[in-house]
């Protein structure tokens, strides 16, 4: 088995790949609102920025930008996968976690590295044949980027 050591970066940009153990399930879709809150309430505890975001029924894309004096990405996806897990439990649906116990994770070396990932993570749910269209797919952070000028969606066809 290989031995993977994670980056370390100070203030790095991360892209992230976060799945469940099934990846037959919806939970994360089932249960959106859930995953908003465990997000939202990282971020108040341990800030960083989110530069690109997608949920799928079973996985996450996304990308982020600590801030300088962090490198500790695997602690928020610790809080986030945890708070997810505890509140699903509340529902009484799920009685273990539905996360895989790891995430694989890219250091973004370049600009052209940050778009391509960006172009990745917004494109995934038409490449898995969710939607035809990025716009139509209401679980990613590109309608923020549209909205703030940013991006407009057919920078994505």
């Amino acid at each position: 088995m290989p031995n993977y050591i994670r980056s370390k970066r100070y203030g790095g940009t991360f892209f992230f790949t976060v799945t469940l153990k099934d990846r037959q399930s919806t939970a994360l879709l089932d249960h959106i609102e859930l995953l908003r809150e465990s997000v939202r309430f990282t971020l108040t505890q341990k800030p960083f920025q989110i530069i690109a975001w997608v949920v799928l029924p079973d996985h996450i894309h996304a990308i982020w930008k600590l801030p300088e004096s962090d490198n500790d990405f695997s602690l928020r996806w610790q809080m986030i996968k945890s708070r997810f897990t505890r509140k699903l439990r509340e529902t009484k649906k799920y009685n273990l976690s539905p996360w895989q116990n790891r995430f694989w994770e890219h250091e973004i070396q370049s600009e052209e590295d940050l778009e391509a990932h960006i172009h990745y993570v917004y494109f995934n749910p038409v490449k898995h044949g969710y939607v035809t269209s990025i716009q139509d797919w209401p679980y990613s952070s590109v309608h923020r980027d549209v909205k703030r000028g940013v991006y407009c969606y057919q920078d994505f066809l």
